[in-house]
């Protein structure tokens, strides 16, 4: 049995939740998302309440089960409070500044880094070492940030790069004489 299934997802106050059949509208304080739920799976809504429970005893039913509901939780907590990824710059001469709709990292190539930022995803630099990621997607939100980290991951032997704040590098030694 799915630990993660079995507990309802709670609405908070200044949420609102709308089941329509299988598709789930959830509208908040910082904008509105939608999910279709899979048929592997029964959706109820009363109380204030989103109870996820799988139809019948299949493999992928059970599968579905917590996923689904976690995937409802995220839209829950995404309009309420929002997703927020950070991002380290390391390196000399390695930056970011947000210009316009676009996002320009010096990352040590031969020229500037230009990344569009897509709609519903906010990104800030405080200082030009740091990216902040937010959106109320979750899935958008960790998307963009692993892209602009893509860009130039973390190496082991200085440590320069794109990181994740919480991240940590296993740093290895050098050559040996």
């Amino acid at each position: 049995m799915s630990r993660i299934g079995k507990s309802p997802v709670v609405v908070p106050a200044g949420v609102e939740a709308k089941l329509n059949g299988r598709d789930l509208t959830v509208k908040g304080k910082l904008g509105q998302l939608a999910m279709t739920f899979v048929d592997d799976v029964d959706v109820t809504f009363d109380d204030g309440k989103i109870t996820v429970s799988p139809k019948g005893d299949s493999k992928r039913a059970r599968q579905m089960w917590g996923m689904q509901r976690t995937l409802a939780a995220n839209l829950v907590t995404g309009v309420s409070e929002g997703y927020k990824k950070n991002l380290e710059i390391q390196g000399v001469g390695y930056r970011a500044a947000v210009k316009g709709k676009n996002l320009e990292l010096q990352l040590g190539f031969s020229h500037d880094v230009i990344f569009a930022i897509p709609d519903g995803i906010e990104i800030k630099c405080e200082k030009p070492t740091s990216v902040s990621v937010s959106g109320i997607d979750k899935q958008k939100v960790g998307q963009v940030a692993a892209e602009i980290r893509a860009y130039r991951p973390p190496e082991p032997y200085k440590g320069k790069g794109v990181r994740y704040s919480d991240e940590f590098i296993l740093r290895k030694d050098g050559k040996k004489k």
